[in-house]
């Protein structure tokens, strides 16, 4: 560790240099110097040329203006057509982060403008959008980042000092594994432990929301599972069944990182802030608190897709695009500088949505590939994309002639937004009747975090967002935010109802269910995956009578609704895209791990890729270790 920054104060002008620190993988170096803040940019690219690691220059809070002064001249600095929301102050690391609805126009040309920010101010400038839907939720986790400053400086120091503390980049470590705590032959609970003789790296930590006991959770008694030795988490996404128990890893005492995409630490934060409601609201003790998950948003590491960075001494990490949900990432894992080469896929969808673009397929390097299968059996591939836009908008076309109301339940994340996009669409152009369309549940805040993050989107919609055609903003859209308002749309006209959860074991879209149920006149659209025993899938398998809670008691309740399940507008990839996903990888793995799916897709799945691709494949059960070199 200490011979790394001397590397660096030695190659730098003596005298210039007041303090070097670790920020995470990256180096910061502070200046009291202000000629050497406005022209060292030469000597600090030397630097990392000869080390090969990011470094930064920044200047000492001795020489920052004042924060009043700093926001008067930023004010006159940024052009008015940026659209300027706020301007957040982060002193201990001298860095000031400017939100605007154009940070294009607040960066300037070649980052003109926040090059000038800096020679004036001598305040390192950060830009990021202004989400075009409010949400304070989202706000509150964003201001989490930026609270006791100095503990989120010590905390990314302490990453570095740990990356580095034994650097030695010619070092190379002699053996790799990878154990199943969740996940393996199932949907739900995704957890797995990568270790090598110096890491310990947790790669997701879900919750199976449709089982009850035990298995809920990933087998985190586990002997190999230390928590006080474990050295990073890496989340793929924000689904419940990845991320959901990473809150209640910090409340059992661990303090490390967490590593995942910007959007997804927005999301995740959400998603267990709303797990912890629908535990209230059935009377249950929740998992965890919402200090918990505080303390995961606090000890986030955010990285963009093809950003690389170490987080062990010899384990580096790039986020590539999955094509699942928003921020959802392939983790590519570099170990031991080459000496093996990893991805998780974590839940990949490979063809093309109107939210998102498809999956990522080449990659620098790769030896063993990890991949889902939830959809990789036989009997799995479904309709086209196209081909379920138009059998929904049949459904609610039929629906809303009988002057009946359709149920939508959706994932928070993903599902709803596509289909937001389709309905928007499908109104303006005259496919389906203008009825309200009602947003109830997460799936609003999310929504808004979906316009802060235009660059994760696909090219079509992120370009209606940079031509103010933002279609999230529409008035298609109302947001149902009250007991009130719901029973406003319980007892209203036709009208569409996006809700979650997408499964039925919980949230808004229970609710409506329990009031649309009995009414043949309305409609009840399943398009997310329903885990057996769910009641979704129940209803999907013929059920015609539930049990709903009915102001504090148990009733039966007829389903006598229309009924529609659609697999085409499905995240994750059919069968064949998961094939031909194989077939594009680029380059090609040596071996391939199957995991989430049930037991019967996974195994046909790696049983076929071994036919077609004759490449080595495995399907570990949980608790199985497999080594990979």
């Amino acid at each position: 560790m200490a011979d790394i920054l001397k590397t660096i104060e030695d190659q730098l002008p003596k005298g210039t240099v007041s303090s070097t620190i670790f920020e995470g993988a990256n180096i910061v170096v502070y200046t009291s110097d202000s000629a050497f803040l406005k022209n060292g940019d030469p000597a600090i690219k030397d630097v990392v040329n000869s080390i090969k690691k990011r470094v930064e220059l920044r200047a000492d809070k001795a020489l920052l203006m004042s924060q009043e002064e700093t926001e008067k001249r930023i004010r006159e600095i940024i052009p008015v057509d940026a659209e300027l929301t706020q301007i957040i102050f982060d002193p201990q690391r001298s860095i000031v982060v400017v939100e605007a609805k154009r940070p294009g126009i607040a960066i300037g040309k070649s980052g003109s403008v926040l090059k000038d920010i800096k020679m004036k101010t001598f305040w390192t400038p950060q830009v990021q959008r202004s989400a075009a839907i409010r949400s304070k939720i989202t706000e509150k986790i964003r201001e989490v980042l930026y609270q006791d400053n100095n503990y989120r400086k010590k905390f990314l120091n302490s990453i570095g000092e740990k990356v580095y503390k034994e650097w030695n980049p010619e070092k190379i470590e002699s053996w790799v594994r990878i154990t199943a705590l969740g996940g393996a032959r199932q949907v739900g609970r995704s957890c797995f432990l990568l270790q090598t003789p110096a890491s310990k790296i947790l790669i997701d930590c879900g919750i199976d929301v449709s089982s009850n006991g035990k298995d809920r959770y990933p087998y985190l008694e586990a002997p190999e599972l230390d928590l006080a030795s474990v050295d990073a988490i890496v989340l793929s996404h924000a689904h419940l069944d990845h991320s959901g128990l990473i809150p209640y890893i910090y409340k059992m005492g661990y303090k490390g990182p967490v590593y995942m995409t910007p959007p997804t630490r927005d999301i995740s934060a959400l998603m267990a802030l709303d797990f912890i409601g629908v535990a209230y609201k059935q009377a249950a003790a929740p998992l965890f608190k919402s200090t918990d998950i505080r303390n995961m948003v606090k000890h986030s590491v955010s990285l963009n897709y093809n950003e690389v960075t170490d987080i062990t001494p010899d384990v580096r990490i790039t986020f590539y695009n999955a094509g699942h949900v928003l921020g959802s990432a392939m983790i590519h894992f570099n170990i031991g500088n080459g000496l093996h080469n990893y991805i998780y896929s974590g839940d990949i969808k490979f063809g093309k949505s109107r939210l998102l673009e498809p999956a990522a397929t080449y990659f620098p390097r790769l030896e063993t590939l990890q991949l889902e299968s939830t959809y990789g059996g036989k009997d799995s591939n479904y309709p086209s994309r196209k081909e379920s836009e138009q059998e929904l908008l049949d459904f609610i076309n039929t629906v809303i002639s009988k002057g009946g109301k359709v149920l939508l339940p959706e994932l928070g994340t993903g599902h709803a937004q596509e289909k937001m996009l389709l309905l928007d669409d499908a109104m303006k152009t005259g496919k389906i009747p203008k009825v309200p369309v009602y947003i109830d549940g997460l799936i609003w805040d999310i929504s808004a975090v979906h316009t802060a993050y235009p660059d994760f989107l696909s090219n079509s919609v992120r370009s209606l967002i940079f031509a103010d055609k933002n279609p999230f903003t529409s008035d298609t859209f109302q947001r149902v935010g009250s007991p009130l308002e719901r029973k406003n749309v319980i007892e209203g006209g036709p009208c569409i109802v996006l809700a979650t959860s997408g499964m039925l074991v919980g949230g808004a879209s229970v609710e409506y269910l329990k009031e649309f149920a009995e009414s043949s006149n309305n409609g009840l659209c399943l398009s997310c995956y329903q885990p057996a025993g769910g009641l979704g899938r129940q209803i999907k398998e013929g059920l015609k009578e539930a049990i709903f809670n009915v102001n504090g008691r148990d009733e039966k309740v007829s389903i006598n609704l229309k009924f529609l399940a659609i697999d085409g507008f499905s995240g994750h990839s059919s069968r064949n895209e998961l094939m031909a996903f194989v077939n594009m990888i680029n380059p090609k793995p040596r071996r391939i791990i199957i995991n989430h799916g049930e037991q019967s897709k996974s195994l046909d799945l790696a049983s076929s890729i071994h036919k077609s691709y004759r490449i080595e494949t495995l399907v570990p059960k949980n608790l199985e270790t497999i080594r990979l070199r």
